[in-house]
């Protein structure tokens, strides 16, 4: 946003619609991170100043990337990170849990070692994910008429029906992971989402458990 007296939209509004990446995510201002915090959950932005109140659009896709201490070799199977255990959580407890919350997905990414670098198989063709994205977001847009992002809490309930062992699973992670409420909801729109891109319309333990997985970092 534009911090002066005549607030302008700035890059969170206009990435609305769009992607917002921000890499070496902990090295940005506190201040800066937990601005996110609203438009995140309520998709716009309210800046308020001494003569005007302007409300921006903010419906973007956060897509953030971080290193898991300063130097960035932290548990990558070597000795080379010297970065002491309170330096590593000092660099890490920049990101505050309240914004890593409301952050859906918390992928680790390891190191490859050469031999894999070297013989790593031809992934996935772009062009056939992307037609699997397709149709898991048709699929979604058939059943509710709108993304599983955008569901409701009572919406929610109704698409996300658990049986009594994703229900069992469920409340055990919540208990050992401590998940918050807001956790325990965006939980269930990516097992419902998972569901969706195998064509399966129960959520079920495998579905539940890759979902739990994306928590790791909470």
């Amino acid at each position: 946003m534009d911090s002066g007296s005549h607030p302008k939209p700035g890059e969170i509004s206009l990435a609305h619609r769009g992607v917002l990446f921000m890499d070496e995510l902990p090295e940005f201002p506190r201040q800066v991170l937990e601005v996110l915090r609203e438009p995140l959950e309520s998709r716009h932005i309210c800046i308020s100043r001494a003569n005007a109140q302007v409300t921006y659009p903010a419906d973007f896709l956060l897509v953030a990337a971080m290193n898991p201490c300063p130097c960035g070799y932290h548990n990558d199977g070597t000795n080379r990170c010297r970065c002491t255990p309170p330096q590593v959580e000092r660099y890490t407890n920049k990101i505050s849990g309240p914004l890593l919350d409301r952050i859906d997905l918390h992928v680790p990414v390891r190191a490859m070692p050469i031999e894999e670098l070297q013989s790593k198989p031809d992934g996935e063709p772009s062009a056939a994910i992307r037609a699997r994205v397709r149709e898991s977001r048709n699929r979604q847009l058939q059943r509710q008429a709108k993304p599983n992002s955008e569901l409701s809490g009572k919406e929610l309930k109704q698409r996300c029906e658990l049986g009594d062992a994703e229900r069992h699973l469920l409340a055990q992670a919540m208990q050992k992971l401590n998940l918050s409420a807001r956790a325990y909801d965006r939980t269930l729109r990516i097992a419902r989402t998972i569901a969706d891109m195998v064509g399966e319309e129960q959520i079920n333990m495998t579905h539940l458990s890759e979902a739990l997985g994306y928590r790791t970092l909470s």
